[in-house]
């Protein structure tokens, strides 16, 4: 019906806007683009400059303060046996775990300190040369924060209950690895083809205390290695390990100098 449509029309503000003289215009709006200043150099890098503080960060996240690794002190504790004389042995016995258990999960964290005002990371060396991250498997129904604090104080703490750190601050998990068979490889995505994974890793920033005493197993070692070092060096610490620089490039790395 032509008279219902020009109701319509005439109901529509946007219809009455887009009409020429549906409303008064003002020289500024009314003005060419020929006719407009150019914004200078000073104004965009302003706006730019708003448009950053306006959305915090550009690091990422958060902000981790990372310091002196002279303020920590190192100590030791009784040897533990490791479980498997080698990396085939692990997955003989993870096989047997999976068959009984399912999924294999355990958690793991990237602990950072200043040394010669370079971010270095925490890894513990086993006495047969494998370089791992803090953390472990996590028991059935057992949280990952909670799990990973658990591994935490098992693996870094000393016994003395006076000298232990109350409470480690887990933050954000920044990488989920997966196995997807049982062979020692990890992939940081669930392959197509794979259903049920062997195992699942969760990897998570914490950030130290400015001091704290750390105590290993004396047959382990606790490693201070430098970003640089472990930087597309999958060869040597794993695709995991070397990933480690990608994982912290989101967050800001206060350097403190004490």
């Amino acid at each position: 019906n032509p008279s219902c449509r020009a109701s319509r029309r005439s109901a529509d503000p946007l219809r009455r806007a887009r009409r020429p003289g549906a409303f008064p215009m003002s020289a500024d709006v009314a003005a060419s683009p020929e006719a407009m200043d150019a914004p200078d150099a000073e104004a965009i890098a302003a706006y730019a400059d708003g448009l950053v503080h306006a959305a915090g960060s550009t690091h990422g996240a958060r902000t981790i303060h990372v310091y002196p690794v002279t303020n920590y002190s190192f100590g030791s504790k009784a040897a533990r046996e490791e479980k498997d004389a080698t990396v085939a042995e692990a997955m003989v016995r993870h096989k047997a775990t999976y068959q009984k258990e399912g999924m294999r999960r355990t958690v793991s964290a990237v602990l950072v300190v200043n040394q010669r005002g370079h971010p270095h990371v925490l890894l513990l060396r086993t006495s047969k040369g494998l370089f791992k991250l803090p953390g472990g498997r996590l028991k059935k129904g057992e949280g990952e924060i909670g799990g990973l604090k658990r591994k935490l104080h098992n693996k870094l703490s000393p016994v003395e209950p006076k000298l232990r750190q109350k409470e480690w601050d887990v933050g954000e998990c920044v990488a989920r690895w997966c196995r997807p068979s049982h062979e020692p490889f990890f992939y940081p995505y669930l392959p197509a083809h794979c259903t049920r994974p062997k195992e699942s890793v969760a990897v998570y920033i914490s950030e130290l205390p400015a001091k704290c005493v750390f105590a290993v197993p004396k047959n382990t070692k606790l490693l201070a290695v430098p970003l640089f070092e472990l930087y597309g060096n999958e060869q040597r610490y794993g695709a995991l390990i070397a990933s480690i620089p990608h994982l912290v490039s989101r967050y800001n790395l206060q350097l403190e100098d004490e």
